[in-house]
């Protein structure tokens, strides 16, 4: 083979040249593809890292102890109240309104249902109206004896001119007399009849159930179409109440206390009360009463407390621990105002003090002033008791920066 013809094999014909052109070049795709999936990674991994809750400790603020005096005991009870009803019709009905719900505010005298009162509501217009035609006789008798002692006088003038008989004017008399025994006789009987309208006004006021005193609900015993009486019916169909009333005024806390302490007891004596619902709300309180008896079977004595403070947050049947105080903390040894934190909440942002409290997942930053107190550190205001706080907090924390508890400190 010659040297042309190599040379015509080595030529690339004209058709395949432009079929190898215009092939697709896929390369700069498939390069830019990895690059956006390399670049969503990035932006995938700076949003998870970069948004990932923060990690912190934290703990309650908590209210000051209340002065320097001792516990002499201590003793667990119940919150009680002292005034309490059940409050139910005085007569048997079917409850046609019923206009109470638990936890309504109701004062002394406020109607809470009423009962079907067709019955009592006749029988209240039928003695009334007894009471006024007994009334109108009465009327009708007092201008019958008018008259007569008119004719009376005028029997006696016409005996004294001897015009007629003296039985005329005896007569005469006697129907006076007659007349105001029947008027005294029918003033007895509108008497009689007012007493009557009375009684059926009082039955009729029977089918309005009222509050006997101001209070709060506490629980909703009958709805509308049910039957309500006095009495306990053994069927189980009938109620024997409206509702509970609960006069929050007047709640205290009965503790038992174990007989072998309660030498140590005194009336009056200062204490102070926690409930479990509020671990660190300290209560100031005192002693009413020790009740003069001992429960055989617990070897208690129980022991009346009140309540020197009082608010909406504490209710009937709550635990409660009561330690009763030595003395009375002195005047200088008042209990400040504010919360105790950890010293080491208080952060520094800004050249301020700011403590950061946990609101659900984020906290939120508050300013605060604060006072040594040991290694604690009292906050006047800004922070409530049982909040929870941060400890320690990062620098990187801010206001609404999302974070996960590790552990709490009591």
């Amino acid at each position: 083979m010659d040297n042309g013809e190599l040379l015509r094999q080595l030529k690339i014909d004209r058709g395949h040249r432009e079929a190898v052109s215009t092939a697709p070049v896929r390369w700069p795709w498939i390069a830019g593809g990895v690059m956006l999936v390399l670049l969503a990674l990035g932006i995938g991994g700076w949003w998870m890292f970069g948004h990932r809750p923060l990690v912190v400790q934290t703990a309650t603020a908590a209210a000051p102890a209340g002065g320097e005096a001792g516990a002499v005991l201590q003793a667990t009870g119940y919150v009680t109240a002292r005034r309490q009803a059940t409050v139910s019709a005085q007569i048997t009905g079917t409850l046609t309104d019923v206009l109470i719900e638990e936890g309504d505010h109701v004062t002394k005298g406020q109607v809470l249902a009423r009962l079907e009162d067709s019955a009592y509501r006749a029988n209240l217009d039928a003695a009334q109206a007894s009471a006024r035609a007994a009334q109108a006789q009465v009327g009708q008798l007092q201008a019958q004896l008018i008259q007569a002692r008119h004719d009376a006088a005028r029997q006696d003038a016409l005996v004294g001119r001897g015009l007629v008989a003296k039985q005329a004017a005896e007569q005469a008399h006697t129907q006076v007399t007659a007349l105001a025994a029947q008027l005294n006789a029918q003033r007895r009987q509108a008497e009689a009849a007012q007493a009557q309208a009375k009684v059926a006004q009082v039955d009729f006021d029977y089918t309005v159930v009222r509050a006997p005193f101001d209070g709060v609900v506490t629980d909703k015993a009958a709805q509308v179409g049910e039957i309500i009486s006095p009495l306990s019916a053994g069927g189980g169909f009938t109620r024997t109440g409206v509702g509970t009333i609960v006069d929050m005024d007047s709640l205290e806390v009965d503790v038992d206390v174990n007989e072998a302490y309660i030498g140590r007891v005194k009336p009056h004596m200062p204490a102070e009360a926690v409930l479990d619902a509020y671990p660190d709300w300290r209560i100031p309180a005192h002693v009413i009463a020790i009740v003069p008896a001992a429960d055989r079977g617990k070897a208690t004595v129980k022991v009346r407390v009140a309540l020197e403070n009082k608010d909406q947050r504490i209710v009937p049947d709550m635990g409660v621990r009561v330690s009763f105080l030595e003395a009375r903390p002195k005047a200088a040894a008042q209990v400040p105002r504010g919360v105790l934190v950890p010293a080491a909440a208080i952060a520094q942002r800004d050249g301020h003090e700011v403590v950061f409290v946990v609101q659900g997942e984020r906290v939120q930053q508050r300013p605060v002033q604060s006072q040594a107190r040991g290694d604690q550190r009292l906050v006047s205001e800004g922070v409530q008791p049982g909040e929870t706080v941060v400890v320690s907090p990062p620098a990187e924390l801010r206001d609404g920066t999302a974070v996960r508890v590790e552990n709490k400190q009591s």
